[in-house]
């Protein structure tokens, strides 16, 4: 069984994020949670995928010269791309604001970086989808603000919270994506990287 496979590595998530953890221990897997403080920053010249991917490798080098043998190290960065402009944390409550009001009534995509590391192989790789928001009032982005506090998720949103049944019309590729965590991809990569 390929999780009895992966399950013999030490597997270190680089993750704070509560709903990443929780898609890997529904997975299946046994892994430790490892965090590391990194300033997320990027070339002003990078767009969409190349942001996400960018950030994840930047990640994973803070444990290139730590990782030993039967140890796979997992970093991961999602962000949201709207009109050509980034969306990441939200600095404060008007910034979630701001975020929203981009969103609202409009398509964007939500794509993660995931970085593979171990002490022989790195490995990157991206997943993006497609998000579709209809309009809202300017009292129902308060209240989701306001009640819900999306300030630790990038585009200032949690799909899996009430602005997504309230305003969520259309997906196109993974639902588990937008949650933060490609894990049908990331299975599948896991698969192909312990060969």
């Amino acid at each position: 069984m390929v999780i009895d496979g992966l399950n013999k590595y030490r597997i270190i998530l680089a993750s704070r994020s509560p709903r990443r953890q929780q898609l890997l221990h529904e997975m299946g897997l046994r892994f430790e949670v490892v965090i590391r403080e990194y300033e997320e920053s990027f070339p002003a010249n990078l767009k969409g995928e190349e942001i996400a991917v960018y950030l994840a490798s930047a990640k994973a080098k803070s444990f290139i010269n730590e990782v030993s043998v039967n140890e796979i190290v997992i970093t991961a960065d999602t962000i949201v791309w709207c009109n050509n402009e980034v969306l990441g944390k939200p600095a404060d409550p008007d910034d979630a604001k701001r975020m929203i009001r981009k969103l609202s009534g409009n398509t964007h995509e939500v794509i993660t970086g995931v970085t593979l590391l171990s002490a022989s192989r790195e490995r990157t790789f991206s997943d993006i989808t497609s998000v579709r928001f209809e309009k809202l009032s300017e009292e129902e982005i308060s209240y989701y603000v306001d009640n819900f506090k999306p300030f630790d998720k990038a585009g200032a949103y949690g799909i899996q919270e009430w602005i997504g049944v309230a305003a969520c019309s259309r997906i196109e590729g993974s639902y588990f994506n937008v949650v933060g965590l490609p894990v049908q991809k990331l299975y599948s990569e896991l698969k192909e990287f312990i060969r």
